[in-house]
């Protein structure tokens, strides 16, 4: 399937490791020119020596913390100079602990709201202008089925992840005259380094193994098993393709089909 991908700069935010580590590999194999900032200055270097080696891309690399938002804004400038334009934006962040609400204070909301909101916005006011004078782009953003439905003891992203829907949403409307569209993904139980510790959490609390917590998990899924990051990431890069060009606004969930509604 053509994508229309090669050559495309894809900015991929939070991306040295997970599902964003998964997308990266994905576009660096249609071709795209990467630009991948996280927090890790290790794990980053290694994604992007492997990528730039296994598939002869350019590899744009910076240490950078999502939620530190100036530095974000010097990150977009610094790809625009390097490259000359961004086509691509994967916004992602790392996720909140897993919490009850009354143990939860007060500046935790507030850093929670910074990572996987703020974050969102302030990436967004970065990238349009460029994506406007390039004559449109995809922007998209990795969120959880917490936005469908409430996943138990993630209070805070069940709270403010659908915030991010609501803003892509208006975006869509907002700048679909420049072509530029705006989507969510949504992974469910996916085999990362994040659901390791959900697991290790929910195990401890239920005095089973983290095997125990993981199985259960399986058993909610129709598809009987865990996603692959690469498999959230195929859904990602069909949006950023020409296949996806007149999808915009909605929210895809790639949760092997445990999500019970219909809307």
């Amino acid at each position: 399937m053509e994508t229309g991908l090669k050559n495309k700069i894809a900015l991929l935010v939070a991306s040295s490791e997970g599902i964003a580590r998964a997308a990266a590999e994905k576009f660096a194999a249609e071709g795209a020119r990467l630009a991948m900032c996280a927090r890790s200055e290790a794990k980053l270097g290694k994604a992007a020596e492997e990528l730039g080696t296994r598939y002869n891309v350019d590899v744009l690399t910076e240490r950078v913390d999502v939620s530190d938002l100036s530095a974000m804004q010097a990150f977009v400038r610094h790809v625009v100079e390097r490259f000359g334009h961004i086509d691509v934006c994967l916004a992602n962040s790392g996720g909140p602990p897993a919490k009850n609400f009354l143990s939860i204070e007060l500046d935790e909301w507030k850093k929670n709201v910074d990572l996987m909101f703020l974050s969102v916005v302030n990436l967004a006011k970065c990238v349009i202008p460029h994506m406007q004078r390039n004559g449109g782009g995809r922007f998209i953003a990795i969120t959880s089925t917490s936005v469908k439905g409430s996943i138990p003891d993630l209070i805070m992203s069940n709270a403010i992840r659908p915030a991010v829907v609501g803003l892509l949403k208006s975006l869509s409307l907002e700048f679909g005259k420049d072509n530029i569209t705006f989507n969510n993904v949504a992974p469910g139980y996916t085999a990362t380094e994040r659901l390791n510790e959900l697991a290790g959490t929910r195990a401890l609390a239920a005095n089973v193994s983290i095997e125990e917590i993981r199985k259960r998990w399986s058993q909610e899924i129709p598809l009987a098993r865990l996603a692959r990051p690469e498999e959230v990431a195929d859904a990602i890069v069909w949006l950023a393709s020409e296949r996806a060009s007149y999808v915009t606004g909605q929210t895809i969930l790639v949760d092997g089909g445990r999500y019970p509604g219909v809307a």
